[in-house]
């Protein structure tokens, strides 16, 4: 009788957050070590499913570098990356859409799809979704600029598509590619693109799974809360740097764009969606606009 009663303390401890996003949109970045290991991809599903089912509007941003690199050198091609972004040629460009279109969003998909799910895969060319331009990156302080190939940053995402799948009750999931200005396929940062599409629609939070329990202060302890002017502010000293720096600066992206709250969330923890979003304390770092 014990345990059952705690499980009903459980869900009693959830129902105001269930009252409080019921309809709201919530975009999440699909990466790491939940993208990989088997127990973890289901737990994520099993989030996924169960924020469908109470009445939130979950829409999946995937990422999958660990295995475009994989394929790339099966194919006998070497990766290669400045400045953190990977320099795509138009066979690399190939490869990219065959693994995120392809092996990856499908497989998300049927992950969801597999406990009761309505997910339905993407990509940001589709119904003209996500219009991006090729990303210029500088070398040094000079204004030498080093090409990087079919590498975008988006510069506008249409929610039509999103809005109408919503309607029927799908949950979309996104690969990380785009359309540039001459048609071409572009090359997408899957943190930046899930900014730019939690703005787009307006959603109540953006979260990003990682391999890393949060962001952490000089003391190496994790920050459970931060306003947007303090996690600029970690940025500019240096706290933040590393592989962090992307995720933050796509969350800070999306707390200007209107998005209420952004999280970055420890995937290695199974269930950690539910744990973020439906207990008290919470999981990982909490990152938003301003004090409440």
């Amino acid at each position: 009788m014990k345990k059952l009663i705690e499980k009903a303390n459980v869900l009693i401890e959830a129902l105001p957050y269930i009252r409080s996003f019921y309809g709201k949109t919530f975009v999440i970045k699909y990466g790491g070590a939940a993208q990989t290991d088997e127990a973890l991809k289901k737990a994520f599903a099993e989030d996924v499913v169960l924020l469908s089912f109470i009445g939130i509007r979950p829409v999946i941003v995937h990422g999958g570098g660990p295995m475009i690199n994989e394929t790339m050198q099966k194919m006998g091609k070497a990766p290669s990356f400045v400045q953190g972004h990977r320099v795509t040629d138009e066979e690399t460009m190939d490869i990219v859409e065959m693994v995120l279109g392809g092996r990856i969003n499908k497989e998300i998909v049927t992950l969801i799809n597999s406990p009761g799910g309505q997910a339905v895969g993407l990509s940001g060319k589709d119904g003209g979704m996500v219009k991006a331009k090729r990303k210029k990156i500088k070398r040094g302080a000079g204004d030498d600029i080093i090409d990087v190939g079919f590498v975008g940053e988006v510069t506008k995402v249409s929610p039509r598509v999103l809005q109408s799948l919503d309607k029927e009750g799908f949950i979309p999931v996104i690969s990380p590619v785009g359309v540039g200005t001459k048609g071409e396929t572009l090359n997408i940062n899957a943190d930046y693109m899930s900014a730019a599409v939690a703005i787009a629609l307006a959603a109540e939070k953006l979260i990003f799974l990682t391999d890393v329990p949060g962001i952490k202060d000089k003391k190496g302890k994790v920050v459970e809360t931060l306003t947007r002017a303090q996690a600029k502010s970690m940025t500019s000293s240096g706290t933040i740097a590393g592989g962090m720096l992307p995720k933050v600066n796509a969350a800070l992206d999306a707390l200007a764009g209107g998005v209420q709250k952004t999280h970055i969330v420890d995937g290695r923890v199974p269930h950690c969606l539910l744990l973020e979003i439906f207990t008290h304390k919470g999981l990982g770092t909490e990152i938003k606009a301003r004090k409440q």
